[in-house]
């Protein structure tokens, strides 16, 4: 176990091991660390540590040092904390205990559960003890931090003030009053630090000293602020006057909760999670709208009301309709405090100061509704460590420093059909329950969206569940039956886009042309039409009207909306001009091509893949860099691209999509989303036409129907294919179309009219100057010779075929040529050269990633293993290559794997005699 670590911030910064300090760094450096550590065991985004480290203009090289001063931190900490890269962001984890700040806070707060006074002395003696200066005075301000040294610094004098309260009240008065001499010529508005002032003198036997300070108290009071003493501090005087025992200050009655939910349900979680939370620190509870934050709020907020005796203050800040003023809600608590008339100040500052005066020795609970901004909420916060914060918000306050962040998603299916039996019924529930999930999952799981939906059902009884559910299936009407009585969805979803400035109601309104998809952040690029909307969709982000839900296999975040809250982008997007909907998808489609195209330009040709011109003006991002992790992570994407391109009339991006990501499907064996996005395309380009595309497409769904073994289909997709292309004119069309018959006579055992067609297509594409095409017809041709027997003939061509593809340098097309000259010397009888070729082309398709044409060779070797004699291990690489065929589902190489392998089999198993 290594030395006891303990962080210092309520001073100058510093770092002790062992008791002995350690070396930070540079300014920079420290400043890094001091917000780490006053964001502990959070995740911190690098834009927000550039800002607190550079204030001004950061350097062009800001993010390159950041990086840098975090390596070097890391370096320097000793063990015990532990700076940790989370996502894009770094959190410094650390245990509370060896923070300063956080010692601070416990000991403050087990000196207000202290039954004995002299006990609480000790423990908030032993609290101040730990300041040495003020809050990290030896680094430069950071605007980031003012709203959290203010708290410490306040939650500092609040404790000195609960000290000296505690002390007057043991008697110890001298000590009390030369103490709050210092203090008040510091702090000479603070009516609490008078209040024990007067009761130390009157204790101490000085009663016109009493009196004539109270003089000086009000006369600076009513001065400098234009305000009265307070209640308190007046009864003090009429005491002192009337010489009689000063009665303890008696609170107003402070219960201002809204009601509990009834049938509160579920949650179970996050009511444990807030409740652990709720301490000094604020805690901001925010969600999207309708996922029942404030029922949550006030839910806990009664359960917890017992730990705060003196009481809880409540204020709906109106954040997404007309948010209040924080110098009119403070007027509110401030009257509920006591504070009447004259004597409320005029000024924001003021005001807050007042607050946290008669909040300061106090356990309250205040719970601030809907806020809109940091802003509204900062004036709001007391200053005492006893008292809570919990905050609900539509959007995110990220700049609330040193606040605790729960994020409050939709219901599960479980709590979604408690609500619903809660509000509906249990017997209806129970009754119906295919149609009770049916109900739920149109709700999207959102709590508002069930509640509606339950009111309806209890309001008529005559209703079936399946009635209900049958109104809810169709999406353009969804919102409208969402809605009873003044309780509906869809205003609580206006709510929050009034709140947006107007690209992102544009971004979100449009974004509708998307689907039920999750999108990468490039979209809202092409929607808006602009180079960079980044921001738009942090601001739809930090106002949970777009969701982030994970990250792609290339560690990028992807974006979504929800369910309901689609639906209401598309009641807004159908407003809007046919012409302006058509374009926004237009815009993203042709994006998504432009990657598309990028991304297969880098994977291993399919043969007989084609693409089309360039489409649209747009000017896409970087291509990929990963172009296979790219298809993956766009697989679903891509598919349904096709279907809102061929729905929207967008016929030649619906063709160029699917026919550009070919290669992929191929490499993948992805071979329903083959088929699926080219029958969807087919059917959009025959309506409209496009001959180019029929052709393109056809090629491709003759050459996923061989895969398949549906050779008379593929024949008549490759004949129809090769016409269309012959009536463009298209030389290279027409003879891919051809070698693809040519392919279909091979496998069909017809080796002479294969050799026919593979001729026509080999003439067609050297006239065309397709130097691969060629290659490959030349492998075709050598394949087809080696059925015939015809093995010199055979031998020459793939030769033929292997030189050309490496002139091109077309290591794909080398591999599958040394497949086939591994299978023609195995048939030669030449097995060590058969396994050269086929393990070589086996090494090169493996490093392309390609797993069907790795299984054939696999298969290859596994035949010549099995012809060399070596039983054992061919039946190993048979195994491996099965799974993948198995996967892919190509049945023409599972039985050729199975046939092999029962080959193996017969062989490994003795004669019986």
């Amino acid at each position: 176990m290594g030395p006891e670590v303990r962080f210092h911030l309520l001073g100058p910064l510093t770092v002790t091991a062992g008791g002995r300090p350690v070396p930070l760094g540079g300014r920079k450096q420290r400043v890094l660390l001091a917000h780490l550590l006053l964001n502990a065991n959070r995740t911190v985004a690098p834009g927000q540590l550039v800002d607190t480290i550079w204030p001004g203009e950061p350097p062009t090289s800001a993010t390159a040092n950041l990086q840098t001063y975090v390596w070097r931190l890391r370096r320097l900490l000793p063990e015990g904390a532990a700076l940790r890269t989370q996502g894009p962001g770094y959190s410094l984890v650390v245990d509370p205990g060896d923070v300063d700040v956080h010692r601070f806070a416990r000991l403050v707060a087990d000196a207000a559960r202290a039954d004995v006074p002299e006990t609480a002395v000790k423990l908030l003696a032993e609290a101040e003890s730990l300041w040495r200066g003020d809050p990290l005075e030896d680094l430069p301000t950071a605007p980031a931090w003012d709203a959290e040294l203010g708290r410490l610094v306040e939650n500092r004098l609040a404790a000195v003030e609960e000290r000296l309260a505690l002390q007057v009240r043991l008697g110890r008065h001298d000590a009390a009053i030369a103490e709050l001499t210092v203090l008040l010529a510091e702090h000479p508005y603070r009516e609490r630090l008078w209040r024990q002032y007067l009761l130390a003198l009157t204790g101490a036997g000085r009663r016109a000293e009493a009196l004539q300070a109270y003089s000086t108290a009000r006369e600076r009071l009513v001065t400098d602020l234009g305000v009265e003493p307070g209640a308190d501090l007046r009864a003090v005087q009429t005491a002192i006057l009337a010489d009689e025992p000063v009665a303890p200050p008696v609170p107003p009655p402070l219960r201002q909760l809204p009601a509990d939910l009834p049938d509160f349900t579920g949650r179970t979680e996050y009511v444990r999670e807030l409740t652990d939370a709720l301490g000094p620190a604020p805690v901001v509870l925010t969600g999207a709208p309708g996922t029942g934050k404030t029922a949550l709020a006030m839910h806990v907020a009664h359960r917890l009301a017992g730990r705060f005796p003196d009481g809880q203050l409540y204020v709906d800040l109106a954040g997404t309709g007309a948010p209040r003023d924080p110098a009119e809600v403070l007027a509110d608590f401030l009257h509920a405090l006591g504070v009447t008339g004259n004597t409320v100040p005029a000024g924001l500052g003021q005001r807050a100061a007042v607050f946290r005066s008669r909040l300061a020795g106090r356990r309250v609970l205040l719970v601030l509704d809907d806020a809109a901004t940091a802003a509204q909420v900062r004036p709001l916060l007391p200053g005492d460590a006893g008292c809570a914060v919990l905050v609900t918000t539509r959007g995110r306050l990220p700049e609330l420093a040193g606040a605790k962040h729960v994020e409050l998603p939709v219901f599960g299916e479980r709590e979604a059909l408690d609500l619903l039996a809660g509000v509906a019924g249990g017997d209806r529930v129970v009754g119906e329950p295919a149609e009770a999930a049916a109900i739920v999952r149109c709700c999207g799981y959102l709590p508002l969206a069930i509640r509606v939906a339950g009111a309806r059902l209890a309001g008529r009884q005559a209703w079936s569940l399946r009635t209900l559910h049958e109104r809810l299936a169709d999406e353009s009407s969804r919102l409208n039956e969402l809605r009873v009585g003044d309780l509906g969805v869809r205003a609580s979803f206006e709510l929050s886009l009034r709140q947006l400035p107007a690209p992102a109601r544009t971004a979100f309104c449009r974004s509708a042309v998307l689907g039920a998809q999750d999108f990468p952040s490039w979209v809202l690029d092409a929607l808006l039409d602009r180079a960079d909307a980044h921001e738009v969709l942090d601001v739809l982000v930090d106002a949970n009207l777009v969701a982030l839900v994970g990250r792609d296999s290339r560690d990028r975040p992807r974006y979504r909306l929800h369910d309901l809250l689609r639906c209401h982008a598309a009641e807004l997007l159908s407003a809007q001009p046919i012409a302006v909907r058509r374009d926004a998808l237009a815009r993203v489609l042709t994006v998504l091509l432009a990657l598309a195209k990028s991304a297969a330009a880098s994977l291993p040709p399919a043969f007989g893949a084609m693409t089309g011109p360039p489409v649209g003006p747009p000017v896409p991002p970087a291509g990929p860099a990963d172009p296979l992790g790219w298809f993956t992570a766009e697989r679903k994407l891509l598919a349904a691209a096709v279907q809102l391109a061929a729905d929207a009339g967008l016929d030649e991006l619906a063709w160029q999509l699917t026919a550009t990501a070919v290669p992929f499907y191929d490499l993948r064996g992805a071979y329903d989303d083959w088929r699926r996005s080219h029958l969807t395309a087919l059917a959009a380009v025959e309506a409209a036409g496009n001959r180019l595309g029929a052709a393109v497409l056809h090629r491709g769904l003759g050459q996923v129907r061989l895969y398949h073994d549906e050779y008379a289909d593929a024949v008549r997709d490759m004949e129809h294919s090769a016409s269309l292309f012959a009536a463009l004119g298209d030389v290279r069309g027409e003879a891919l179309a051809v070698a693809g018959l040519g392919t279909v006579a091979r496998v069909r055992d017809r080796p002479r009219d294969a050799l026919e067609f593979y001729r026509k297509a080999l003439a067609g594409l050297e006239r065309a100057g397709d130097r691969r095409g060629v290659a490959q017809l030349r492998t075709s041709l050598g394949t087809t010779y080696a059925l015939l027997g015809a093995f010199e003939e055979a031998d020459s061509w793939l030769r033929q075929a292997r030189d050309l593809a490496r002139e091109i340098e077309d290591p794909h097309r080398e591999a599958k040529v040394l497949t086939e000259l591994g299978t023609l010397h195995r048939e030669r009888g030449r097995l060590p050269e058969s396994l050269t070729c086929l393990r070589s082309a086996l090494g090169i398709l493996e490093d392309l990633d390609d797993e069907r044409c790795s299984a054939y060779a696999l298969l290859g070797i596994g035949q010549t293993l099995l012809a060399a004699g070596e039983r054992t291990q061919a039946r190993g690489v048979c195994d491996r290559a099965l799974r993948v065929f198995r996967e892919t589902g190509n049945r023409q190489g599972e039985t050729t794997g199975l046939e092999l392998l029962e080959q193996v089999r017969r062989r490994l198993t003795p004669a019986r005699t």
